[in-house]
């Protein structure tokens, strides 16, 4: 799997990237000097571990046929000591269903063992950046 991404034809920053066959856009906000016409990649980065929790809980419900009708998730972004080396993201989980306490407990601590999740908090990633 591979990314293409390159700057977009309108925008100053506005980036279009090419993940197989989707389309998206990155930019950054206007106080940055972009043109907010898109999410910015700290966005995508939060929004990547909204959707693997929700997916992971998801299937994991229908798997042990649990009653859950659907999940909503709000992150909210504390990244104001990242230069600093933490940030910090919290997660709210709604689940809706006819779902037993237990139920909802087992249902989020399955939503922490998520692959983003794990990703994020206990693997280390290199990153090799050449260039042509």
């Amino acid at each position: 799997m591979s990314i293409q991404l390159r700057k977009s034809d309108s925008g100053i920053y506005r980036q279009t990237l090419r993940i197989q066959q989707h389309t998206i856009f990155a930019d950054v906000a206007q106080d940055l000097g972009g043109d907010n016409s898109a999410p910015d990649p700290h966005d995508y980065y939060d929004a990547a571990l909204a959707a693997c929790k929700a997916i992971t809980v998801m299937m994991y419900a229908k798997r042990k046929q649990l009653p859950l009708d659907y999940i909503d998730i709000d992150i909210t972004r504390d990244s104001s000591q990242e230069a600093q080396g933490t940030y910090v993201l919290k997660v709210q989980l709604k689940l809706l269903g006819n779902l037993t306490d237990e139920q909802k407990a087992q249902l989020a601590a399955v939503a922490d063992k998520c692959p983003i999740h794990r990703l994020m908090t206990a693997v280390k990633t290199e990153v090799q950046t050449s260039f042509s």
